[in-house]
């Protein structure tokens, strides 16, 4: 990630590899289903602490945002307001240049928030928490190890998923249609295959590429505001993460490190993967993430419609 990132400001002839994304999209879909087990229904009380903590987040993290790009960065107010959803890269892009604020201001915040939040937390927990990943605690894990039953379903999870759930307008379609049918068929107790240590890693190399070239054609003079301003706006919401994370945990008794995960503001896929590499508790990360994009994009239209009407 980071190395295309470099590559691409300085517009290296670098292009994201939308096949292998389009193809693995639903193959992390369905990796992330496999993290739920049966379980999982034993104590659904511990998910009632984040849950709950999860509304209060996005509000102080949302408003933090906005007052970065509004007060520091003299964003104009559409602008300021899509940029600094905590969520929703595509949707919030699309509605923001409806309503008149500027489409590439939007993306590259967003596009920025990601970047910065993957790079941010894995160095605070290899730094501050003295996490690795470098795999001791996960064994690879071949296609030969997978029964072909097992493998059967799991394709058909991905493939019916990822057709499927556009009808229901789910966001992220590609990934939380083969996530859902994917839980259903771990929680019930159909399959208990891990997914191939081979398609994880080169999820994550392609995801990592993929948020890399979106910084190209943009030049490091044109991109130093925007990316500062994304930066401040960003660690505002890090340091609302950490602290309603310390709060939750204390409460609630999980581990601190598994609630900052869930509710750092990286993009789903970007998160998940860093769970795993980073050996978290993957069906709740995923799941927190889930409701946290979709409670932005359900509710940041409405908002700003109700905003727009008081003229603010």
């Amino acid at each position: 990630m980071i190395v295309v990132t470099v590559a691409a400001l300085f517009a290296a002839p670098v292009q994201p590899p939308m096949l292998m994304r389009k193809i693995l999209l639903p193959v992390i879909g369905v990796m992330l289903g496999a993290g739920f087990s049966p379980s999982l229904l034993d104590a659904p009380s511990a998910w009632l602490g984040p849950l709950t903590a999860l509304p209060v987040f996005i509000a102080v993290a949302f408003g933090a945002a906005f007052a970065v790009y509004r007060v520091v960065g003299r964003y104009d107010p559409v602008t300021a307001y899509f940029a600094a959803a905590p969520g929703g890269l595509n949707d919030m892009m699309v509605l923001g240049a409806e309503a008149g604020g500027s489409e590439r201001k939007i993306a590259l915040a967003h596009a920025s928030r990601i970047l910065i939040v993957v790079s941010a937390v894995s160095l605070f927990y290899g730094v501050i928490l003295d996490v690795t990943a470098m795999g001791q605690g996960r064994p690879y894990v071949p296609f030969s190890a997978v029964p072909l039953s097992d493998l059967a379903i799991l394709a058909s999870c991905a493939l019916l998923g990822a057709l499927g759930a556009p009808y229901f307008r789910l966001p992220a379609p590609a990934i939380l249609g083969p996530m859902v049918l994917s839980g259903a068929v771990h929680l019930s107790g159909l399959t208990d295959a891990p997914p191939p240590t081979f398609v994880v890693n080169a999820a994550q190399l392609v995801m990592g590429a993929v948020v890399g070239c979106r910084f190209f054609g943009v030049s490091p003079r044109e991109v130093a505001h925007d990316m500062g301003m994304s930066a401040i706006a960003t660690g505002a919401m890090l340091v609302a993460a950490l602290t309603i994370s310390a709060a939750v945990s204390r409460l609630t008794g999980l581990p601190l490190d598994q609630v900052f995960l869930s509710f750092s503001p990286g993009g789903l896929v970007e998160m998940s993967l860093l769970a795993l590499a980073l050996g978290a508790d993957i069906a709740f990360v995923a799941s927190i993430h889930v409701i946290r994009i979709v409670l932005v994009i359900a509710l940041a239209p409405v908002v700003f419609r109700v905003i727009g009407r008081r003229g603010a």
